[in-house]
């Protein structure tokens, strides 16, 4: 008794006996069905485990009963033309990029061995190459007469610059890098050597002194002119700052006729209507050379402003003071004729400022016989200018005269009461 359900294997084969058909209801022993709702799974061959797990495709008609090959696609096919050129070329890529990379490893960890990275520079020119204009020409062409002096004295050894002004070994420096010392000085030339020198000579109110070393064929420098300098002009500092020797800075002419009044307590004053620069001067300077752009002398360092109490060590602020270069080479001059320095003078005493503050100096004598006398000058005139430069400070008279040689003709313009007027003052030397 069945639904109307015949199940048979595949190739028609029927159920095997003493069991029940697959997919058939179970009964139960009254001969009714255990579940009245099996005949809704009749037609799901998952609910039947004896059910075969085998699927069997209809044949084609007309095919001869021979199944269909199926190919499979994952499987591995003969490889083509566009395959076999492809994977040598990406093979080739592959090694170059991984040899480059590892060339590149190799070098940068090999750089301490002597590789050279990076293209070969281009030769530098060769220093006599350089042009004589510039700053490394200029600098070649003085520093050969550039010299370090030391001189000892009771307080330690003083050490300074200096730069050679004749063939037979005349130096010019400071006077405040050789006072207080023994006479004597060891001069150390750009080349190292040094030689045992003896100080001719030193005007210490132009800070000016001479030293003479015992050796010839020397190269001397070249002097300028400093009434020939403007503001702006460029120039460089040469000498020894804090014992470094052969050392070059650069800067510009700051400004002109700056007048200075310096000196030691104790010591003497010092007057001069300085060049200011503000190339790096340093304490060891003093006494060099400060020169132009053709590498020619147009001053002497001298003293630097610093912004330090006193006593305490000063540094380079960009305020630096030379002495001109023609004062300077007219009292070396005198040194090295006489022995000492004439001294410039316009034979009048100043004592104060005029009736407001800078409107000049005020003339507190006149010596008879003296220059301002000649000049017709007066005991209570106020000096306004001197060859055009404003006077605010009797300091300013004192350096701006002593600037000048004995005999140079100056132009003064004074005030008398209300009235203005100008003279022609011819300078005079002092009787010392």
């Amino acid at each position: 008794m069945t639904d109307g359900w015949d199940w048979r294997q595949p190739g028609g084969t029927p159920a095997p006996a003493g069991r029940p058909a697959p997919g058939s209801p179970p009964y139960d022993a009254g001969g009714g069905t255990t579940s009245p709702w099996w005949s809704d799974a009749l037609a799901d061959p998952w609910r039947d485990p004896y059910a075969p797990a085998a699927v069997v495709v209809p044949a084609a008609p007309g095919g001869g009963g021979e199944p269909e090959p199926v190919t499979d696609p994952d499987a591995p096919g003969r490889p083509k033309l566009r395959q076999l050129l492809l994977i040598p070329l990406i093979t080739a890529l592959l090694a170059g990029a991984l040899g480059g990379a590892l060339g590149y490893a190799f070098a940068v960890r090999g750089s301490a061995g002597g590789v050279a990275l990076g293209a070969r520079p281009a030769d530098p020119p060769a220093l006599a190459q350089r042009k004589p204009e510039s700053l490394a020409g200029v600098a070649e062409k003085v520093l050969p007469s550039v010299v370090t002096v030391r001189v000892s004295s009771l307080g330690g050894i003083s050490e300074g610059s200096g730069f050679i002004v004749s063939a037979d070994g005349h130096v010019v420096t400071n006077d405040h890098v050789v006072s207080g010392g023994t006479g004597k000085a060891s001069v150390i030339f750009n080349d190292g050597t040094s030689a045992l020198g003896t100080v001719v000579g030193q005007d210490p109110e132009s800070d000016i002194a001479v030293i003479k070393v015992s050796r010839t064929g020397l190269k001397p420098v070249e002097f300028g002119d400093s009434d020939a300098l403007a503001v702006g002009d460029p120039v460089l500092a040469i000498g020894s700052p804090l014992s470094l020797a052969n050392t070059v800075t650069a800067g510009i002419v700051s400004a002109l006729d700056r007048t200075m009044q310096a000196g030691e307590p104790g010591g003497p004053v010092r007057y001069y209507a300085a060049i200011q620069t503000d190339a790096a001067v340093n304490h060891g300077n003093s006494g060099g050379p400060l020169v132009d752009a053709a590498g020619r002398v147009v001053g002497v360092n001298s003293t630097i402003k610093s912004l330090v109490a006193d006593g305490q060590e000063a540094g380079n602020i960009g305020l630096a003071f030379a002495i001109p270069i023609n004062q300077a080479k007219r009292v070396t001059q005198d040194i090295i004729g006489t022995g000492k320095a004439r001294r410039t003078v316009i034979g009048a005493q100043v004592g104060g400022i005029g009736v407001a503050s800078g409107a000049g100096v005020r003339l507190n004598a006149v010596e008879p016989s003296g220059p301002a006398a000649a000049a017709g000058l007066k005991a209570g005139d106020v000096i306004l200018r001197l060859n055009g430069r404003p006077m605010t400070e009797p300091t300013d008279l004192v350096a701006l005269v002593r600037k000048y040689a004995p005999g140079s003709v100056v132009t003064v313009e004074y005030r008398r009461g209300s009235t203005r007027q100008n003279a022609s003052v011819t300078l005079a030397a002092d009787a010392k």
